[in-house]
């Protein structure tokens, strides 16, 4: 798949601004520091279009990106992380629940982890979740550049078993500085959206 075009569709802050058609979205989650601005940014190929900071937990809607005019990735607020009130917090849970469970839209759901480091509880919470609502289970494991190609095998294999996956195809290692995997990633969204 190619990517042709690129437009933010909507933000949303509340259920009630989800865009009301019948476009295939296909949605990534992932803890607010994982890199998940960074990641959509480089796999669209648009600098600045998802908004990245140092300060985690900076998503604080569901943004809408329209591809191609033919259907939307969905970038989810971070989770786990952020510095923010505990009634915030609740707002951004309820927000992402809502999405999850009543989006008849919703074609698949990437689960984005930080390849470096084990998955946290929130992760394995998540994936669970992906997994019991029928959703094929990949994940993204950004970050790739940072850790010595070498140990490329032993953190798949700690990611894999700390989120229970038997198919380690999968999983993604990708880095957001050198799009490695941007092309099969591309050809993998390609086939949920054509299917």
């Amino acid at each position: 798949m190619k990517i042709k075009s690129v437009n933010l569709d909507q933000v949303a802050g509340f259920p009630s601004q989800f865009p009301k058609d019948d476009f295939d979205e296909i949605a990534f989650a992932g803890r607010s520091n994982v890199g998940k601005s960074s990641f959509i940014n480089s796999f669209l190929g648009k600098k600045n279009l998802a908004k990245t900071s140092s300060k985690p937990g900076k998503t604080k809607t569901i943004n809408f990106y329209k591809i191609n005019d033919k259907f939307r990735l969905v970038d989810l607020p971070g989770y786990g992380f952020a510095r923010v009130s505990k009634k915030e917090k609740e707002k951004w849970n309820k927000l992402i629940h809502d999405y999850l469970y009543t989006r008849e839209n919703l074609k698949e759901v990437f689960l984005l982890v930080d390849i470096r480091h084990a998955p946290t509880k929130q992760d394995m919470q998540m994936y669970d979740w992906i997994i019991d609502s029928g959703f094929t289970g990949f994940v993204i494991a950004t970050k790739y550049d940072k850790i010595p190609k070498t140990h490329l095998k032993k953190h798949i294999k700690e990611l894999t078993k700390t989120l229970n996956i038997d198919d380690e195809g999968l999983v993604f290692a990708y880095s957001s500085l050198t799009g490695h995997n941007n092309d099969v990633l591309l050809e993998q969204v390609g086939v949920i959206i054509d299917s």
